[in-house]
């Protein structure tokens, strides 16, 4: 039996997407409530601005979680120094590779808003048969996508969720599956 944790990755919109108070405060709620299910946050560490992704790290963190910052290029400056345990500088570029390696670092993905990295981590984890679970009403390509397919193959439905709680729960089911 494995003693691994299991890792959820908290996916969504950078800064520069000029997301609202109200949806930092949902996605650092999300990451207080992964870090409470004993899960570890997997999160996209942005080298120069914030983002959804940071801003759940700080809710774990404030929880005591463990989180664990994929970030592109060399080195292992972050903007979100403060609150990440680890980080791994993939030397990838974003765009594709970093994204690669942020997502199949994950058993399940949040999505919170998003923009094309975002869409890009989504599309990779339909890939891979990762499931993804998005939160409704937050904009971006997680309001576009949720309760639909990626594509005719039909590999499992984006599913959505009103809450950060629900979200959570729901992640850890499909984890089980």
């Amino acid at each position: 039996m494995s003693s691994r944790k299991i890792q959820i990755g908290v996916m969504g919109s950078a800064s520069d997407l000029n997301y609202t108070k109200d949806i930092e405060k949902l996605a650092q709620e999300l990451g207080s409530l992964i870090a409470k299910s004993g899960a570890t946050l997997i999160f996209g560490a942005e080298k120069d601005y914030d983002s959804l992704s940071t801003a759940a790290c700080r809710g774990a963190k404030q929880e005591g979680g463990l989180t664990v910052g994929i970030t592109y290029g060399k080195g292992l400056e972050i903007y979100e120094k403060e609150n990440v345990d680890t980080v791994i500088a993939t030397g990838l570029e974003r765009g594709g590779g970093r994204e690669m390696a942020l997502v199949y670092s994950c058993d399940a993905i949040i999505a919170v808003s998003g923009g094309s990295g975002t869409l890009t981590e989504i599309a990779i984890a339909y890939q891979a048969n990762i499931p993804v679970v998005v939160i409704e009403d937050t904009g971006g390509w997680s309001q576009k996508l949720a309760n639909t397919f990626l594509d005719d193959r039909k590999r499992f439905k984006i599913e959505s969720r009103k809450t950060p709680k629900e979200a959570v729960e729901l992640a850890l089911t499909l984890i089980k599956k």
